[in-house]
C-alpha cells in the first residue's frame, strides 16, 4: 500500500514537474514580444527544474485542487472563491475563472509567478497564491478585502470533519446494534481499541475524577480529527492540513480555550503566587504566566513542523530525480530507484509520525487540562 501511494506521489510529482518546465519554456517564448530576445531565450534553456517552486507549490494552499496530471491535461477541481470588499460588497465565483491566475475576474486577480514577472511587482508585498484586487488593466489597487474563500486546505478540513463524524456514527451504531457486552466486529474491532487506549492512557492518568469522562470526547475528537487530517495528507494530490500554520494555529487555540475554561484558583494562585521564598516570587511569577501561553504555542509549532518537515523531505528526495535528470538523462533513470526506495522508508515514517504527532497533541491537551484543575487532584484524592 505504501509503495502504491509513492508510484502515485512520484507520477503526480512528474507531471506537475512537467508542467512547471511546459510554462516556463512558455513564458520564455513569450518573452521576445516584451523586447527580452535574448534574455527570454536564455531563461527558456537554462530554467527548466525549479524544485523550491515545486515544493512549495506541492505544501502549501490553493484556491482549486490539483489532483494529477496525464501529460498536458491538468485534472484541477476549482473552488469556491469568496471575496468580501467594503466598497463593493461580496463577490462569489469559481476559482476556475482566474485560468490559474492568468486572468482577472471581477476585479479581483490571483497572484502567481507569472502575475508578478508580468507585472514587475515585489514578491514580498504580493504573496503567490493571495487573492488582490486590481483595476480594468490588471494592475493592483491595493484595496483592503477580505478573503473567505473554500480553499483546499478548508475544504479538506471538511472531508476530514464528514469522516469523523461518519466513523464515529458507524461505530455507536455497533453498539447499538451489537450492544456492548458482545466482542467488537468489522470496522468497530478496529477503533474500539484506540479509543479504550486514550480514555484509560491519556485521558483518565491526566484528569482528575469525573472530569476526565466528560472531557474524553473532546481529546478524542482531537486526536482522530488530527489523525485523519495526518493520514490523508500522505495521499497523493492531497492537501497539507497539518503542515499548514493556522491550521495548528486554531488547533492550538482549541486547546488553549479548553485549558482556560477549566482553571480554578488553585490554578491561578500557584501561577501569580507560587510556593517560594518571598523573593523569588517576583522572579518565578511572570515565568510561570509566560508558560500559560507557551504551552498552546508549542502544541502549534511542533504538529506544524514534524508534518511540513516530513512532506518537505519527500518531495526533496523525489526533486533529485528531476535535478539529475535535468544533467544527464542517464543519471536521472539511474537514481530512480533510490529514490522510490528511500521514499517507502519515508512514507513508512511519516505513517508512524501521523499516528504519533496526533497522540502527543491529544496527550498534551489532556496534560495541561489536568494540570489546570490542580486543586481537584487534592480534592479527589481527600475523597
Amino acid at each position: 500500500m505504501v509503495a502504491l501511494v509513492m508510484v502515485l506521489g512520484l507520477h503526480s510529482f512528474s507531471n506537475f514537474s512537467f508542467a512547471q518546465e511546459v510554462s516556463h519554456h512558455e513564458t520564455a517564448a513569450a518573452a521576445p514580444h516584451e523586447g527580452e530576445e535574448g534574455k527570454g531565450g536564455e531563461e527558456g534553456e537554462t530554467k527548466k527544474f525549479d524544485a523550491k517552486e515545486v515544493i512549495l507549490g506541492h505544501v502549501k494552499d490553493a484556491h482549486d485542487w490539483h489532483l494529477f496530471s496525464m501529460g498536458d491535461t491538468h485534472v484541477t477541481i476549482p473552488l469556491p472563491v469568496i471575496i468580501y470588499n467594503p466598497a463593493r460588497g461580496t463577490s462569489v465565483f469559481s476559482s476556475s475563472k482566474f485560468e490559474h491566475g492568468h486572468k482577472a475576474y471581477d476585479g479581483y486577480q490571483l497572484v502567481n509567478s507569472h502575475y508578478l514577472h508580468e507585472k514587475g511587482l515585489d514578491p514580498a508585498k504580493y504573496m503567490d497564491g493571495k487573492v488582490i484586487a486590481v483595476d480594468a488593466n490588471g494592475n493592483p489597487t491595493d484595496e483592503k478585502i477580505y478573503d473567505f474563500s473554500m480553499t483546499k486546505n478548508i475544504t479538506s478540513m471538511i472531508i476530514a470533519a464528514v469522516l469523523l463524524v461518519i466513523l464515529m456514527l458507524s461505530v455507536a451504531k455497533a453498539y447499538r446494534v451489537r450492544g456492548s457486552k458482545k466482542a467488537p466486529k468489522g470496522f468497530q474491532s478496529l477503533i474500539e481499541p484506540v479509543i479504550i487506549f486514550m480514555r484509560d492512557e491519556v485521558v483518565r492518568p491526566n484528569i482528575p475524577g469525573k472530569h476526565a469522562e466528560r472531557y474524553t470526547p473532546f481529546i478524542l475528537t482531537i486526536f482522530f480529527f488530527i489523525l485523519i487530517n495526518n493520514l490523508l495528507g500522505l495521499l497523493p494530490g492531497s492537501a497539507n492540513v497539518t503542515g499548514n500554520l493556522a491550521v495548528t494555529a486554531a488547533l492550538a487555540i482549541i486547546s488553549f480555550i479548553a485549558t482556560m475554561f477549566s482553571t480554578n484558583k488553585h490554578f491561578w494562585g500557584h501561577i501569580f503566587n507560587p510556593p517560594v521564598p518571598f523573593g523569588v516570587k517576583f522572579i518565578l511569577a511572570p515565568v510561570e504566566l509566560i508558560g500559560v501561553f507557551t504551552k498552546p504555542v508549542s502544541l502549534m509549532i511542533r504538529l506544524f513542523a514534524n508534518i511540513l518537515a516530513g512532506h518537505i523531505i519527500i518531495l526533496s528526495i523525489i526533486s533529485l530525480v528531476f535535478i539529475f535528470g535535468s544533467l544527464n538523462k542517464v543519471a536521472g533513470y539511474g537514481f530512480l530507484p533510490i529514490t522510490v526506495l528511500f521514499n517507502i522508508v519515508m512514507m513508512m515514517l511519516e505513517l508512524l509520525v501521523a499516528f504519533i504527532q496526533a497522540f502527543i497533541f491529544a496527550n498534551l491537551t489532556a496534560v495541561f487540562i489536568g494540570q489546570a484543575m490542580e486543586g481537584a487532584h487534592d480534592e479527589a484524592h481527600h475523597h
